[in-house]
């Protein structure tokens, strides 16, 4: 599936760890990354990183395309299994989800929000997503207001080992009635 804006065609395709390293390292080591919690990362440990996700049954990264030109990441996983287990009790039909985008030398006005639009689309393309869990951390105000203009709700503050995170919902009908759908 695509998503077509007045700021190109976006586009997803699975993630290739060796492949992609390279292109990752720079955007997840970038000053703007910081949130991504990988700015010490090597070559090698973003690999590996990606490697695992890759193995892993309950998590996956795509690489997401803006005019066929990669230009964000997408990762999603099942709380019930990852990131958030014994932190809120789980739905069927949650799906959680990160989202980076790439520094870019020039920012698009509103590309951030185009970015968290197409992927949360292309999660609800998946009939069985009824809810999609984000945690960000509590000082990124930025993807609080990215978060809430697609329809996301907090619902708490939560601990995890490496940060307090404000735990946030969007349902299908949340996000359409954010107009972002």
């Amino acid at each position: 599936m695509s998503t077509t804006t007045i700021l190109g065609t976006f586009t997803f395709r699975p993630l290739n760890p060796v492949q992609d390293a390279e292109l990752l390292h720079g955007w997840v080591t970038h000053p703007k990354a910081a949130f991504w919690m990988m700015q010490e990362a090597r070559l090698e440990d973003v690999e590996r990183a990606y490697m695992e996700i890759a193995a892993d049954e309950h998590q996956d990264a795509l690489l997401g395309l803006r005019d066929g030109e990669p230009a964000f990441l997408l990762e999603r996983y099942d709380p019930a299994h990852r990131e958030l287990v014994g932190l809120y009790e789980p739905r069927p039909g949650d799906v959680g989800m990160h989202f980076l985008v790439a520094p870019a030398e020039t920012p698009v006005h509103g590309f951030t929000r185009a970015v968290i639009t197409a992927v949360m689309r292309h999660l609800f393309d998946d009939p069985a997503t009824a809810r999609v869990v984000v945690e960000p951390d509590v000082r990124n105000t930025a993807v609080h207001a990215l978060n809430a203009a697609v329809g996301f709700v907090p619902g708490r503050e939560i601990k995890k080992p490496e940060k307090t995170a404000l735990l946030s919902f969007c349902t299908r009908e949340q996000f359409e009635r954010a107009g972002a759908a």
